[in-house]
């Protein structure tokens, strides 16, 4: 068997890496540089496209021969994006809106192979319904949960499962911010089966 290139996760995320992580493959992180400012009328699902090739194009200036992953999410609920709320206030503000309304998750994995210069990307969807939620749960859990770094406050993988009514998606994963299906299928075409030896 050919010896394995060097894989780069594009993304500075701790959900991120810890994602990768689970499929035991050695990688390292690189911290992409990029412009994530949306151009006027592009999709939710067209932006996070396109920044997840973004991420992964920028960081091959330095991995030359590597197989760089790039991956994004825009989250976005009656035409309005979503994004990390960042502070205490924003969360608050994010979550009242969302109570008991469905939010789009569109997640962005991209496998960049450096040296051929052949991309291969996914867009994987999510829909998450929220229950409808008072003011004083919203503010426990954001106590709690402190969601400062996800998009919409949303932290399905902690005390946020509780603030769900209902999660459509055919890759779990998405939902935090790497769609794991969809990057393994990615990752074989590339020429690295995650289960071979």
């Amino acid at each position: 068997m050919a010896q394995r290139r060097e894989l780069v996760l594009a993304s500075t995320s701790k959900y991120r890496r810890e994602l990768l992580g689970r499929l035991g493959l050695p990688f390292v992180c690189a911290s992409p540089d990029v412009d994530e400012t949306a151009e006027p009328g592009q999709s939710p699902a067209d932006l996070a496209l396109h920044l997840s090739i973004l991420k992964a194009k920028a960081v091959s200036r330095d991995y030359a021969q590597s197989l760089i992953i790039g991956s994004d999410q825009v989250a976005s609920c009656q035409g309005r994006r979503l994004g990390k709320p960042g502070t205490r206030a924003n969360a608050l503000e994010q979550l009242a809106f969302l109570s008991g309304q469905t939010v789009q998750f569109d997640t962005a994995v991209t496998v960049f192979d450096a040296a051929s210069r052949v991309l291969r990307s996914r867009v994987v969807p999510c829909r998450v319904t929220f229950r409808p939620m008072t003011r004083a749960q919203i503010e426990t859990y954001v106590d709690r949960e402190q969601p400062f770094d996800c998009a919409a406050s949303a932290k399905s993988e902690g005390l946020g499962i509780a603030l769900l009514r209902a999660i459509e998606t055919d890759d779990p994963t998405s939902l935090i911010g790497l769609p794991l299906i969809a990057l393994t299928e990615l990752l074989a075409e590339a020429g690295l089966p995650v289960l071979d030896a």
